[in-house]
Formats: structure tokens, C-alpha cells, sequence
């Protein structure tokens, strides 16, 4: 499904707070609070939105350490297997496939360095991952977006 200008504003203000109420998006996007969500019912029957979740701020967990681990998988290996395994890890903020001699690229948050490194252990131990790689973030120097999607 294809969404229209107006389908995609709402997305779009339903993605930056998805607690907002229909009356708020409505009066930003034009519409009645009665015909935004019958626009919402409709784009979740259609699966053009697939469902609503919560972002939590790492440190707001004590998350604090973070670092980036290359996943070099085994042959054959398709990128939705390492999705659903990656999905299984909270402490997986992104999982992105990658060009270059990497498969794929995560970026994990851990309370400390023995909690990476239980991670990077875990993941390592994965049936389709051949070998990992991992690098630690110092200090972050720039972001600009959260989640891995433009705010």
C-alpha cells in the first residue's frame, strides 16, 4: 500500500508520539479526530502500520557502554534470519545489512563491559554467524536522528 500526502503526515505524527490523540493529529493535519482514525484503523488493516512501540533511552536503564559489532554470517544466511535473531537481543538498538565484507552491522547497548561482552559472546554463538567484529563508541561526536529513523 501506498501512502497518500495526508496518510503520510499522520505516520508521521503518530512515529514522533504515537500517545498523541486523534483530536491532537487531526487539528495539525486538518482533519476531525473521528476521520483520523478511521484513516489509523485503516492503514493497520492494510499493515501499512504494523504495530506501536515504546523508545527508551539506554541510560535510562543504566545501558551507558556502546559499541557496533560486525556480524559476518555464513554462506546463504538471509538478511530476516538475522533480524529475528538480532529482535531477541534488548540490548540491540539497530541491526542494519551492510556492503563490504560485513553481513551486517548492530549497535548494542550494555550496562558495562562485561555486559558487552556477554552480548557479543551471545551473538557470536548465533548457528549463522561465522565470525563478529566489534569496535566501542568513546564518545558520541554527532546525532541527529533516534532510533535510526529521521525525527
Amino acid at each position: 500500500m501506498r501512502l497518500n500526502d495526508l496518510d503520510e503526515r499522520i505516520v508521521h505524527a503518530l512515529a514522533q508520539d504515537a500517545r498523541r490523540s486523534f483530536a491532537d493529529i487531526g487539528s495539525e493535519v486538518g482533519l476531525s479526530a473521528p476521520a483520523v482514525k478511521r484513516r489509523v484503523d485503516r492503514m493497520r488493516a492494510e499493515g501499512a502500520i504494523t504495530g506501536f512501540t515504546v523508545r527508551v533511552d539506554p541510560a535510562a536503564l543504566g545501558w551507558e557502554t556502546e559499541g557496533y559489532i560486525e556480524i559476518y554470517c555464513r554462506r546463504n544466511t538471509p538478511p530476516e534470519a538475522i533480524r529475528r535473531g538480532m529482535s531477541r537481543y534488548p540490548e540491540v538498538a539497530s541491526a542494519s545489512t551492510v556492503t563490504g565484507e560485513a553481513d551486517a552491522v548492530v549497535q548494542v547497548f550494555a550496562s558495562d563491559m562485561r555486559h558487552f561482552e556477554r552480548v557479543l559472546e551471545q551473538i557470536a554463538g548465533e548457528p549463522y554467524v561465522e565470525r563478529t567484529k566489534s569496535v566501542l563508541v568513546l564518545s558520541p561526536l554527532l546525532r541527529r536522528y533516534s532510533s535510526g529513523s529521521p525525527g
